[in-house]
């Protein structure tokens, strides 16, 4: 038997490749590969969660701006729930998720203020 197949036999490298030992599986390269697997699919779905939450602050801020003036019942708290799911699933984008919450906040205090000025009459439709 040459050196090169004692050394395949015995479990070691081979122009730099492992072989495992015969009748056994080699456990270590297994294991080592299933690790590297792992964090190779960490990595993605890490990015992908990361992708998610900076779309929810965006949304949120956009919701929330346009919130200020119309359908400010319905925009802000969508606008708060958005930049809230977004801060809780670590954005990248944070400024924008304050921003998106800061608005969603602001159309709520406008609501608020413009119904307890008109005595709780937003649209006189009988005038």
């Amino acid at each position: 038997m040459s050196t090169a197949t004692n050394r395949a036999v015995n479990g070691r490298a081979v122009n730099g490749r492992t072989f495992a030992r015969r009748g056994t599986t080699d456990r270590a390269a297994t294991a080592h590969a299933m690790t590297e697997r792992t964090v190779t699919e960490r990595t993605a779905d890490d990015r992908q969660g990361t992708a998610e939450a900076d779309n929810l602050a965006i949304a949120s801020f956009l919701l929330g701006l346009p919130g200020l003036l119309l359908f400010n019942i319905v925009l802000g708290p969508i606008a708060i729930t958005l930049a809230t799911l977004a801060l809780v699933r670590g954005t990248d984008r944070r400024i924008r998720a304050f921003l998106g919450l800061a608005l969603g906040i602001t159309s709520l205090v406008i609501l608020a203020v413009t119904t307890a000025t008109s005595h709780g009459v937003l649209i006189d439709l009988g005038s």
